[in-house]
Formats: structure tokens, C-alpha cells, sequence
């Protein structure tokens, strides 16, 4: 019987979450060029709160043997997404937004993996993030550069400016998720928590287009 590499089978287990996801009506209209400025604006703000917790909870993980294969300073985006909302919104930004009903739940859940102290967990929710904003994320800053006239103002939460290489850096994560020594049910755990987190982004979708109709 052949075994799949793990970084594989959560690829496959997890593809139609994650096409699911990415074909949510608010980012389908936002991508066809159908949104807003004013919808980019409101995805960034959400975004800003759920980067506050996954690089917060980061730093609960400090030291942790399995955590510190994942996270590395080249990936921080929040500095980035203060500067975006500072630039798109002005030096009042904070006053200017709020969580969304799902980004309340997703932070929560974050921050419950942190306070378990589950690096499985954690490295779930980091894949699904940053793995997705080195993937699909170009597109999207290419698309918002092109229709809202953007340079690097705006869209730097999409900038990797310390990876020369994402190809190269997405590989050699998913190499580093096949060498952690989690077993079997472990590896289902985890799998189960990129799943919800998948869901989570769906549901954020839903929750900005509701917004959105009800502004």
C-alpha cells in the first residue's frame, strides 16, 4: 500500500474547503472586478484582526521544537497590514474598524489553540494562512493593483519581500510538514483544523457580503 507524503494528503483531503473558500461570492465579485475599493478595504480589515491572533499566538510558541520549522520572521504580515489600513483608511484607522461575527469566532479559536499550547494546531492555521497568501495571495494583490491603481501602498500585506523564492519556500515547508513526528491521529487532528479554518474563511466571505448588502 502505498502512503501518501502528509503534506500531500492534506493537500487532497482539504482541496474542496479550500476551492470552496476561494469561490465565495464576495471575493468571486471582488475578483471579476465586480467589488469595491471599499470591499478591499473591509477584507483588509478583517484580515488585520486575524493576523493580530495567529502572530500573537506565534509568539506563545517560541522555543516550541515543532512550531519553529513553521514560523519564521519572513513571514510577519502585520506590520504590513497596519501599514495598508494607515494608507487606505488614514492615521484613524483603529477607530475605523471592528471584527466581523466570524473573525470574533476564527480569533477565538486561534487563541484557544495557543492557550492549549497545541502546536498542531497552530501549524494548521499557519499553513492555511500563509501558505494561501504566498499562493492564490499574488493573484489578488496583481488583480487590486490593476484595478484600484495601487503600487505597493495598499496591497504590502501581499508583499514577501524576504522570500526571494515562494515556490522554493512552499516546498520546503511542505517538506518540513512530512518530517514532523506526528502520528496517525495526530495527522487527523491537524487536518481537521485546516478544514475549520477553511471554513471559517468561507464564512468570513458570507459575513462581509452580508455586510455589505446591509450598508
Amino acid at each position: 500500500m502505498t502512503v501518501l507524503p502528509f503534506s500531500q494528503a492534506l493537500r487532497e483531503r482539504t482541496w474542496a474547503s479550500h476551492s470552496d473558500s476561494e469561490g465565495a461570492g464576495f471575493m468571486t465579485d471582488l475578483m471579476k472586478g465586480e467589488g469595491t475599493r471599499e470591499d478591499y478595504i473591509a477584507l483588509v480589515a478583517q484580515h488585520y484582526f486575524i493576523y493580530e491572533a495567529i502572530e500573537g499566538a506565534e509568539q506563545v510558541f517560541a522555543g516550541d521544537p515543532v512550531v519553529a520549522h513553521f514560523a519564521t520572521p519572513r513571514l510577519t504580515r502585520l506590520p504590513a497590514l497596519e501599514a495598508d489600513l494607515e494608507y487606505l483608511l488614514g492615521a484613524d484607522w483603529r477607530e475605523q474598524i471592528e471584527p466581523l461575527p466570524t473573525t470574533v469566532a476564527y480569533v477565538d479559536r486561534i487563541r484557544r489553540v495557543a492557550a492549549e499550547r497545541w502546536s498542531g494546531g497552530f501549524v494548521a492555521h499557519h499553513y492555511t494562512r500563509y501558505l494561501g497568501d504566498l499562493s492564490g495571495g499574488q493573484f489578488i494583490r496583481k488583480v487590486m493593483q490593476r484595478r484600484f491603481g495601487f503600487e505597493t501602498n495598499g496591497v504590502g500585506f501581499y508583499l514577501f519581500d524576504e522570500i526571494a523564492d515562494p515556490k522554493e519556500f512552499k516546498e520546503t515547508y511542505r517538506e518540513q510538514l512530512d518530517a514532523v513526528g506526528w502520528d496517525a491521529a495526530e495527522r487527523e487532528r491537524v487536518i481537521d483544523e485546516v478544514l475549520l479554518a477553511y471554513r471559517f474563511n468561507t464564512e468570513l466571505f458570507e459575513d462581509l457580503a452580508r455586510a455589505k448588502a446591509a450598508a
